[in-house]
C-alpha cells in the first residue's frame, strides 16, 4: 500500500501535471505547424519553383524497365521532404523561443518589483519616538 501512496503523490505533483499539459500542447502545436507548412508555405514555394517541394528528389540510380516490367526500382534521395521538415523545425523552434522569451520577460518584471519594506519592530518604533521627542 505504501508504494501506491508514493505513486499517487508522485503522479499528482504539480510539475508532472504541468509537463503533461505541455506535452499535449506541444503535440497540438506540432500538428498546427505541420498543417501551416504543408498547406500554406510549401505550395507557395512550389509555385515559385514550379513543382511541390516534396517532389524534389535526386535520382541516384534510375529504375530499370525491361519488356514493360520494372526489374529494379529507382534509388532516389528525397531532399525536398528533408527541407520541408527542416523549415517546420525552424518555425517551431522560433515560436518556442518567442514563448520562452515572453515568459522570462514576465518573470523579470515580477522580480524587479521592489518588496515592501518590513514593518519596524517594536524596539525600532520606541527608538524613533525617543528620537522625535529629543528633536523637540
Amino acid at each position: 500500500m505504501k508504494i501506491i501512496k508514493e505513486f499517487k503523490e508522485f503522479a499528482l505533483r504539480g510539475n508532472l501535471i504541468d509537463i503533461a499539459v505541455g506535452f499535449v500542447m506541444g503535440a497540438a502545436f506540432g500538428k498546427l505547424t505541420t498543417a501551416f507548412i504543408d498547406g500554406i508555405v510549401m505550395p507557395l514555394v512550389g509555385l515559385i519553383q514550379g513543382k511541390d517541394l516534396s517532389d524534389w528528389e535526386w535520382v541516384v540510380k534510375p529504375a530499370v524497365v525491361q519488356n514493360g516490367t520494372v526489374t529494379s526500382a529507382a534509388v532516389t534521395v528525397k531532399y525536398g521532404t528533408f527541407i520541408s521538415v527542416a523549415i517546420e523545425f525552424l518555425l517551431i523552434a522560433w515560436v518556442m523561443f518567442l514563448v520562452v522569451k515572453a515568459i522570462n520577460m514576465l518573470r523579470r518584471k515580477q522580480q524587479e518589483e521592489p518588496a515592501a519594506p518590513p514593518e519596524p519592530s517594536a524596539q525600532e518604533k520606541l527608538l524613533m519616538e525617543i528620537r522625535d521627542l529629543l528633536k523637540k
